[in-house]
């Protein structure tokens, strides 16, 4: 017991640090992806050919292609076009632009599930085609989407881990720093798999809730009345 306490003692401060490193990351790479996201939504399913297609281009590259790939494109790439970003904002634009990718796809959903009868409802009454969208269409098809979209954020936790390899200090960032200074890579990261597991139970219960909050009786996936 007195080895474990003091085990912890060395490690679990540099792990919280990192908790908090990755916790900012996944806040605003999901923000940031919620505004790419619905914009991107809004074009495929509203804006025509020509928007419509470059947002389906876009969701294609991101969901199609590794986030890895994606990490090393934007932070390594970029400057052999004149444009070069700190890691930090580097890694921030890979995650959001991925999470923005998946974000579409779940309100694209959402949106199609409210029924067409409620657009041209919308219209009968005066509302022009933009203020359908905000006041009628959104608020269902977000609610709608909501189940889906959790799942993005239980991911997200997950997904900054690879952020460690441009030195970012986020949780897997302290656990590589600490497993080379004291050459126990097994336990450091072990432990480590437990912050993690705690953090996505955590955002599981906490969007379980909103999700009872906000949902919608009787309003399902695919039912266009």
């Amino acid at each position: 017991m007195a080895d474990i306490a003091a085990y912890l003692q060395r490690v679990v401060p540099s792990l919280l640090s990192g908790t908090w490193v990755t916790l900012q990351y996944t806040l605003l790479a999901l923000l940031l992806g919620f505004i790419l996201g619905l914009a991107a939504a809004l074009a495929r399913v509203y804006g025509g050919a020509w928007l419509g297609r470059g947002a389906g281009i876009y969701i294609a590259a991101f969901r199609g292609t590794p986030l890895l790939i994606q990490l090393f494109v934007i932070y390594y790439g970029l400057p052999d076009v004149g444009l070069t970003l700190p890691r930090f904002h580097a890694a921030l634009l890979t995650l959001a632009l991925n999470s923005g990718a998946y974000q579409a796809e779940y309100f694209r959903g959402g949106i199609q599930a409210i029924g067409a009868g409620q657009m041209l409802a919308a219209r009968a009454i005066g509302m022009s085609r933009t203020k359908a969208v905000r006041y009628v269409i959104l608020p269902q098809a977000l609610r709608v989407a909501l189940p889906s979209w959790s799942n993005e954020m239980v991911s997200m936790i997950k997904y900054t881990a690879v952020i460690f390899l441009v030195a970012i200090p986020d949780l897997m960032g302290q656990a590589k720093i600490l497993a080379s200074v004291y050459f126990d890579p097994i336990q450091v990261y072990l432990t480590v798999g437990l912050f993690y597991l705690v953090l996505v139970g955590a955002a599981t219960w906490l969007l379980r809730a909103v999700t009872r909050h906000f949902e919608i009786p009787g309003l399902a996936l695919g039912r266009g009345s």
